[in-house]
């Protein structure tokens, strides 16, 4: 078997994610940017988010920040938008949850986003309409599970 004669594997290449609990500056749209919240996870890149002008658009992950900045369904994110495609953006950068706030409380956002929770856009109340019987067994039936 060959000897090891390098300095380690992957893991030391890929290095420690060491700028997390630095403080950075807090970004602002601009022209053509748009808030928006993480609706569903796509795969391969993608994401779907509701922007905070109305519109549910089909976001593309930059190269910037694929592999680096993980992003998650309810993450608010800032997103490029296209002038020749209104449905489609560009994922320009990711808000912490407390960046989020900070936004929140200088007016940017509306009231109605929630930061922390994940996001469940269902349609309707669609669990409001379940009940249940009130089932009680006697001790003189035989349950057929117990019959077994």
């Amino acid at each position: 078997m060959p000897k090891n004669k390098g300095k380690g594997g992957k893991n030391r290449r890929r290095g420690k994610n060491e700028n997390e609990s630095e403080k950075r500056e807090l970004l602002f749209k601009e022209d053509e940017q748009e808030y928006a919240q993480v609706t569903k996870m796509l795969g391969n890149g993608r994401l779907e988010a509701m922007c905070f002008d109305g519109v549910k658009r089909l976001c593309h992950i930059r190269g910037k920040l694929r592999k680096k900045v993980w992003i998650n369904q309810g993450d608010i994110i800032l997103v490029g938008l296209r002038d020749y495609q209104d449905t489609k953006a560009d994922v320009i950068f990711k808000y912490t949850p407390d960046e989020a706030r900070n936004l929140k409380t200088y007016g940017e956002f509306p009231e109605s986003v929630r930061i922390n929770d994940t996001v469940t856009f269902v349609e309707g109340d669609m669990d409001d309409e379940i009940e249940f019987d009130d089932y009680s067994s006697s001790d003189n039936e035989v349950d057929p599970v117990d019959a077994i």
